[in-house]
């Protein structure tokens, strides 16, 4: 009977530890559920976000902003746990990442296209860039081809076809104007500009720098059907990329209200394309 008391109250205290456990493990989770959604964004001014954040915290989800100056750092961040999204990048630059590093960091959602510029502190217009010039461009592969390209529809280089959006300067078939281009990582193309003749200078970058796209650009990128992979998007790693609460920060970015707050504040220079 002793034997049997002794089994029963075995039993007792391990369904207890058992019900114990499934509450920790339940009130972990929601701690976990509670903590801030931590995304990735580049340079320091952030108002569309700072916007749907205020917009979020009343619907009791919280962000928070973490900021880099670089392109690279924010999908290794991401990639690695420290993030659970970021925003800052296209589609083709994310392709790039993955393939270039072997992750599988997906796009969950369009944000904006930001027309990629050339820009120069010494001429006015594309036309006065001359002979023997010196041009600074991104070096990142996505960017670098994009730049290209940009200067290709500029009319001051041809490229090779066949390397569709990612070509690179060896890829110049035809360069009359004998330029000599200088590729530097996309934070430093503004920093250059007292020293080249113009530089092509990502959106974002180009806003932090002082300058308004649409207005102080030599040349800015047109936005065309085959713009697609220029889109600007929100990422997530692959196993989160259905998670509900993301889905809530995505409803919250693409409303009404938020195009108006980009519009304002890029003064037309970045477009909604959701």
């Amino acid at each position: 009977m002793k034997r049997l008391k002794k089994g029963f109250l075995g039993l007792t205290l391990a369904l207890g530890l058992l019900v114990t456990t499934a509450c920790g493990t339940d009130a972990t989770s929601d701690a976990k559920a509670s903590e801030p959604i931590k995304i990735g964004v580049v340079g320091e001014v952030n108002e569309v976000w700072d916007f749907v954040k205020e917009k979020l915290a009343s619907d009791g989800v919280e962000i928070e902003l973490v900021k880099f100056t670089d392109y690279a750092t924010p999908n290794v961040a991401l990639a690695e746990g420290e993030l659970d999204l970021n925003s800052f990048q296209t589609k083709i630059f994310m392709d790039s990442f993955n393939e270039d590093h072997g992750e599988n960091l997906v796009a969950i959602a369009d944000t904006v296209i930001a027309p990629l510029g050339i820009y120069s502190s010494t001429i006015k217009d594309v036309s006065e860039i001359k002979e023997n010039d010196v041009i600074a461009i991104p070096n990142d592969v996505s960017n670098e081809g994009r730049a290209l390209l940009l200067l290709q529809t500029a009319g001051l280089i041809e490229v090779d076809p066949a390397k569709k959006q990612i070509p690179v300067v060896e890829d110049i078939t035809s360069n009359p104007l004998n330029l000599t281009f200088e590729t530097l990582d996309s934070s430093q193309t503004a920093r250059a500009l007292e020293d080249v003749t113009a530089s092509v200078i990502n959106s974002g970058m180009a806003v932090d720098a002082g300058f308004i796209p649409t207005e102080d650009a030599v040349f800015l990128e047109p936005v065309t059907e085959s713009s697609d992979p220029y889109y600007n998007t929100i990422v997530s790693r692959e196993e989160d990329k259905d998670n509900e609460v993301f889905q809530k920060i995505i409803e919250a970015y693409q409303a009404e209200d938020t195009k108006e707050v980009i519009a304002e504040t890029s003064k037309g220079s970045s477009i909604p394309v959701w």
